[in-house]
């Protein structure tokens, strides 16, 4: 019996592990919509450390989308989903903003990313 118990405790700690290997390979992947003027959601929150995945689509018109803290500067073309990774590798609140100048409210255009 006891050599079942430690069988069935080294399955169940090889497995938690390879859970726990597999949470932090797969992104933490966050939609978002840039749109006239506004990012949804205007706040995004990960953990530090978390590899981050943010689809961003453009709904209206082409936009940008920059997040300088993390040397990323990308075009969105109107109604292409594009794909942006990265690791969350330092906390703090980070902004982000339209890069590409989008009407009179371009610079009302603006968010922020939460790194906890």
């Amino acid at each position: 019996m006891k050599t079942l118990t430690i069988v069935f405790a080294g399955l169940v700690a090889v497995a938690a592990a390879s859970l726990q290997a597999t949470a932090q390979t797969n992104p933490n992947e966050i939609k978002v919509t840039a749109k006239k003027y506004e990012f949804n959601p205007s706040t995004i929150k990960v953990k530090q450390g978390d590899h981050v995945r943010l689809v961003v689509t453009a709904l209206d018109h082409d936009h940008g989308f920059k997040l300088g803290a993390f040397n990323i500067d990308q075009l969105l073309k109107k109604g292409d989903a594009v794909t942006i990774e990265f690791t969350a590798d330092k906390a703090g609140t980070f902004p982000f903003e339209c890069s590409h100048f989008c009407g009179l409210g371009h610079k009302r255009m603006k968010g922020e990313l939460i790194v906890e």
